[in-house]
Parts: structure tokens; sequence; C-alpha cells
């Protein structure tokens, strides 16, 4: 291990500790299901409590804990537990989610969104590297599998070319794909989907409006548009800023070695791949252009007979986004030979969808304990004791504290438990309503938001990440005797860089009243 990493590095107790805790950690449909038993339990303890809570208007609203385990509670969980609490849950926002997966699904397997990647990548110039590579692990976020392993291994190639250590150009990449995960100049991402479509449903769950501080209502897949544009442009910058002043010189001394089997072919543009960009800009320019007609024709904006504007072309983006993606990724398929029929777009929709057997296994769960606390009224309690315990520590009257505490306790607890979905899925349905009970300017979009930078920020410090491994193997084949210490060692600067500046972004949006999206 380099002398320039031991300071950290050396520190090797916090890294274990974190290791072991998360390794004790069940799988989070695991904690769903004792959740939900442990909840049905308390129902039977407490069923019949009684307490009262501000409604909207001021006054007093007097709710009851139902006990789940009576009779006609639980042929309620047994009939709704399908189609209502898992299927139907949120207004189908399971549906949502599958579709926007679809979309991308296409793009991704068609080779598009690597070959894009791989396109950019070798035109860079040297003197804008360090930050065409972090903005490109940005945006490569909308397929995270694509900037994992196309894109950081690619940057090693680009940094070694020059004759740098290639690991500069990998920790910069890593930073990007995956401490930048939730910003992106692409409205209606997979994560801005699950978050935004999620969050609507916890707040609705215990009346909590569904509105910006401004009262405007909240489109959720474009709720934060505005704050994560913005943040993409920062952490580019600050993640270059990182690489050209500490994490460069600190590597630099270090030794590193070039497999012999390394080739920089593997990370070449064919010439039909080439052929398939052209088409697909073709595909993007139709596609934008049916978008714009649908937004101007059946989808345009109309008043509707109770005197309130309704907007479709928005209530119906992640639809259109998706097709769009949809249809770049068939020009793109169609024109290198990947999708010689309808099959092949099929069968690439098919195995996207293979890979969201998860999602239906943890939100068929975590669904299911979400219904059964609005239902049961448990949920409510739980936002009642713990808005009463902050404005107890007189917290109300400091909304940039709650932001800022939010967020340094999702950071923390992202170092054990991975994952963007069942993490907002555990977090979300109590500080949601919670944050905004305490005070009503902690509205969902922006809970939603602090929670998106605290996730982001230390997922490149934590061996819980799920793409952890995959990326300590691909900076061994420079380095074998690399461990994940001394990843973790180079990747704090980014993450604490990362931490404190987009918080004091979104506390800027804040502080100055600036819309976090449309």
């Amino acid at each position: 291990m380099s002398d320039t990493l031991a300071p950290i590095a050396r520190n090797k107790g916090i890294i274990r500790v974190i290791e072991r805790v998360g390794r004790k950690i069940p799988d989070p449909v695991i904690i769903f299901m004792s959740l939900f038993v442990f909840c049905l339990l308390m129902t039977g303890l407490i069923g019949g409590l009684q307490f009262q809570t501000t409604g909207a208007d001021g006054s007093a609203v007097t709710h009851t804990i139902k006990n789940m385990l009576a009779a006609e509670n639980v042929r309620w969980m047994f009939d709704n537990a399908l189609l209502t609490n898992w299927l139907s849950f949120g207004r189908g926002v399971l549906g949502v989610i599958l579709i926007v997966m679809v979309g991308v699904g296409i793009a991704e397997h068609s080779g598009l969104l690597s070959t894009v990647i791989k396109k950019v990548g070798l035109r860079i110039n040297d003197r804008w590297l360090p930050l065409l590579v972090v903005f490109l692990g940005i945006m490569s976020s909308i397929a995270s599998d694509a900037g994992y392993l196309i894109l950081i291994p690619l940057a090693g190639l680009l940094y070694a070319g020059l004759g740098k250590n290639p690991l500069i150009g990998m920790a910069a990449a890593f930073a990007g794909v995956s401490a930048g995960f939730s910003a992106n100049l692409i409205p209606a991402t997979p994560s801005d989907v699950i978050l935004g479509v999620n969050a609507r449903i916890f707040a609705e769950s215990q009346g909590i409006p569904f509105v910006t501080a401004q009262g405007n209502p909240i489109n959720p897949a474009t709720m934060h548009y505005f704050f994560i544009a913005t943040s993409t442009f920062l952490l580019a910058a600050l993640g270059a800023w990182v690489t050209v002043r500490f994490v460069g010189p600190r590597l630099e001394k270090m030794p590193y070695q070039i497999p012999e089997d390394l080739n920089l072919d593997d990370f070449q543009v064919t010439d039909a791949e080439n052929k398939g960009l052209r088409a697909a800009g073709i595909g993007l320019i139709l596609s934008l252009a049916a978008v714009a007609a649908l937004a101007m024709g059946p989808l345009a904006t109309y008043t509707n007979e109770a005197g309130r504007e309704v907007t479709p072309y928005l209530d119906n983006v992640i639809l259109l986004i998706a097709m769009v993606f949809a249809t770049i990724g068939i020009f793109f398929g169609v024109s290198t030979g990947k999708f010689k029929s309808l099959q092949d777009v099929v069968s690439a929709m098919v195995k996207q969808m293979n890979t969201m057997g998860y999602i239906l296994v943890l939100t068929f769960f975590s669904y299911n304990f979400l219904a059964l606390l609005g239902f049961s009224g448990l949920g409510t309690y739980v936002t009642y004791l713990g808005a009463t315990f902050l404005g107890s520590l007189g917290l109300q009257n400091f909304p940039i504290l709650l932001i800022i505490g939010f967020i340094l306790t999702t950071a923390v607890i992202n170092l054990f438990v991975g994952g963007l979905t069942s993490k907002w899925m555990l977090l979300g349905p109590i500080f949601v309503p919670m944050l905004y009970q305490v005070n009503p300017d902690m509205t969902p979009d922006m809970v939603t938001a602090a929670y998106r930078v605290a996730d982001s920020s230390t997922n490149i410090i934590t061996p819980m990440m799920s793409y952890a491994g995959v990326v300590l193997a691909f900076m061994r084949k420079y380095k074998p005797e690399l461990s994940f210490g001394d990843v973790i060692a180079m990747m704090v600067p980014y993450s604490i860089t990362f931490l404190l500046s987009w918080t004091a972004l979104l506390v800027a949006f804040f502080t100055f009243g600036i819309p976090l999206g449309f």
C-alpha cells in the first residue's frame, strides 16, 4: 500500500466495523418481513389508542390505532394484499417503475448507452479529462451498469495511454458514476421516478399535501430537475478539482502495472456502432417531434370542468421519456444489427424485466408493510411521536438544521445498508410526513432532495455498495495488492467534498426559495 494513502487506509478498524455490521444486516426483503410482523403485533398491543394531530386547517384531528389482529382487519390484509396493496399501490407506482425500466432497457441492451460512453470518452482532451470523466460518470447514472462496467475501466485506459496512473481516472469515474448518482441533465430517470412517485405515496398516506413550499402541485418525475441539473455541473467541477488537487498528486506517486492482456481496441467504437449512432440521432429527432406533437395536440394543456388547469403532457412525462429511449434504442439496434426483428426488441425488454425480479419481491413486502402502517394508523402515530420529539428540541424553528440532520442520518445509514430503493422505503414513510409536521417548509420534494444528496455522497466509501467489488476488481488489474481500504482512502476526498458542497447547494435552494423542479 502506498504511503500516500496510509494516513486514511491504515484506519482499517472503522472499515472492518462497517463491513462486519453491514454483513450482519439482513436483506431489505427480510427487514420488511420482520417489520410487518412487528407492527402487526404492535397494533395488537396498542389497538384502540387515540391521539390528536393538527389538521391542515389548524383544527385537531383524532386518530385511533386499529388492532390488525382483529378478524375484520385480518380479512382486509388478505383481501388487499395482491391488488390494492401491491399492484395498485400508490396509483400503480410499480407499473410506472417497470415501464421506465423497459424504455431505458431497450436503449441499454441495444448497446446504445455503452457506445455513447465510449464515443465521448475516447474524444476527451487531456486538459479537460478529469472534468469530462466525472461529468460522463454522472450522466451515465441513467444506466448504471454502463457507467460501472464501461466508463470506469475506459477511464483507466485513457489515463494509462497518457502515461498517468490509471487509478486516477478510475477514481474520478467512480466518483461521477456512484457519488453523483442522483444528479443528471435528463429528467425522469429511473431514480427520479422511484423517489418521486413513492414520496407522493408517503405524503398522501398521512394527509400531507404533495405541493412545493410555494403551494404548487409537485410532479413526481421532475420535482427535482432544476436542482439535479445544477448539481450535475457543480459535482462535475468539484470532482475534477478533487482529482487534480488531491487524488492525482497522491496516486501519481503510487507504482502500478499495465496488464499484458489489456487491449484499448476493446473500447473502440466500431464502424457499425458509428452507423448506429447516426441512426439513433434520426430516431431522437423523430421521437422528440412526436413528443412535441403530442404535447401540442392530444396532451396539450386544458381547463377541466372544475376550472382547474390540467397538463397531460407533464402528467405523462414518464411514458414520453420511456418512449424516446425505446425509439432511439430501436433505431440504434436495427442499424447495428443487434435487433434483426421485433422479436429481438421483445427479448431486450424481457431481459430487462429479468433484472427487475428483486424489485418485484421487494415491493410486494414493502408496499404491504406500508399499507399496514397507513390503514392501522401506526405510521401516523410514529410520525406524531417523532414530530413531537423534534418539536420539544425546538427544531421547528430551525428548518436548515432539519435538512442537515436528515442528510447526515441518511449518509451514515448508507454506509451499512445499500440500495437506494430499499432505504427510501424504510426512511421515506417516516421522515416525509414527520419533517413536514415539525415544519411545513419541509415539503416532500425538499425531504426527498435531502435523501438524494446523502444517499449518493457516501456510496463510494462503503463496501456495502453493490458495485464495490466490481470496481475493486477493475482497479486490481493495475495494482493487484489493492484493498478496499485503499479504495476508500482515495475516494474519501470526493465523498466529503460532494456531501458538504451538495448540502450547501440544497440549503441555498431552500434559503432563497428557488424551485427544486417543475
